[in-house]
């Protein structure tokens, strides 16, 4: 059962999207917004990465000998997501989808 989110938390919750789409790059505070909305994105992402591996070697100390077949979703899963979680920075979409003037 989902847990109701605080008004605390609603208050710091973020409400900008993790993309440079829309930006005014005149604005600093949503420049800046926007940044770190990308850097939380992708901290976010190799978060889950390293539950996952944490998961995993859990899994194959658990199964022992039989991992290869017990531990195929988790390995998988792993696999998926190390393709992605790559901590990049913000710059290269800044500069690569700011407007020319």
């Amino acid at each position: 059962m989902p847990v109701p989110e605080s008004a605390a938390f609603l208050a710091k919750k973020p409400s900008v999207p993790p993309t440079f789409d829309g930006v005014d790059y005149d604005d600093t505070k949503a420049l800046k917004a926007a940044q770190d909305a990308i850097l939380r994105e992708q901290w976010v992402k190799s978060m889950m990465v390293r539950l996952v591996r944490e998961e995993l070697g859990k899994c194959y100390y658990r199964e022992g000998v039989n991992h290869l077949e017990k531990c195929t979703d988790l390995r998988e899963k792993y696999l998926d997501l190390l393709k992605h979680s790559k901590i990049n920075g913000y710059l290269f979409a800044q500069r690569t989808l700011q407007p020319q003037k």
